[in-house]
């Protein structure tokens, strides 16, 4: 359950250039409640491995996801489009507070679970066209820390900022960083344990769905 009188730490403002800024909040979540929220999410949500198309190639994805959200809110991604039913009990809080803490609204989630330091996400943005042209992300870490890793979008596309995202962690992307920039979250073999990873997102629908 939330507490009334949690108060996360003051967030870390990270801007990479061109305007583009990363807000970090650390114990995102009251701690006595984020302690069970990985293992809950874990169990409860509907987990599957979609075969996506990357390169006019067809894969497993190396995680598994799952998609939440307002009913009908669709979203496409490598070929692959998921459709939420409505957001179930235990992730409604969370939207609250994520809401709450970044001061802007989202009608859907994207869960990513990485089961251990082998599962990964390549380098991408999050810039679909139902996302908006000005999209605000925002990403709740679980479990496991991980490396996010960024890169630049034309000119010098190697790495050129990293961030440690640990357990009870929120990180708010502004739009630049999208248009910008690309992130992963790169392979790390000494890592055993999990982590789960909800990316909260507005859904612009087409007015006539």
């Amino acid at each position: 359950m939330m507490t009334a009188n949690h108060e996360p730490c003051q967030p870390e403002i990270v801007t990479l250039d061109q305007g583009a800024v990363l807000t970090l909040w650390q114990s995102a979540l009251p701690p006595e409640w984020a302690c069970n929220l990985f293992a809950e999410l874990r169990d409860s949500l509907r987990w599957h491995q979609p075969q996506v198309q990357v390169f006019g190639r067809k894969h497993l994805t190396p995680r598994l996801t799952t998609w939440q959200g307002e009913p009908g809110i669709s979203y496409r991604y490598s070929g692959l489009t998921e459709t939420a039913e409505g957001w179930p009990e235990v992730l409604k809080p969370v939207l609250h507070q994520v809401e709450s803490l970044t001061g802007h609204r989202f009608n859907s989630v994207l869960g990513n679970y990485y089961r251990s330091g082998a599962d990964s996400m390549g380098y991408h943005s999050d810039d679909e066209p139902e996302l908006g042209p000005e999209p605000w992300i925002a990403s709740l870490s679980l479990g496991a820390s991980r490396d996010f890793v960024f890169r630049r979008r034309e000119g010098d596309r190697s790495q050129c900022a990293r961030l440690v995202l640990p357990d009870n962690s929120l990180l708010l992307m502004s739009p630049q960083v999208q248009a910008r920039f690309q992130h992963a979250l790169p392979r790390r073999a000494r890592v055993q344990e999990g982590r789960i990873n909800l990316t909260f997102r507005l859904i612009h629908q087409p007015q006539n769905a």
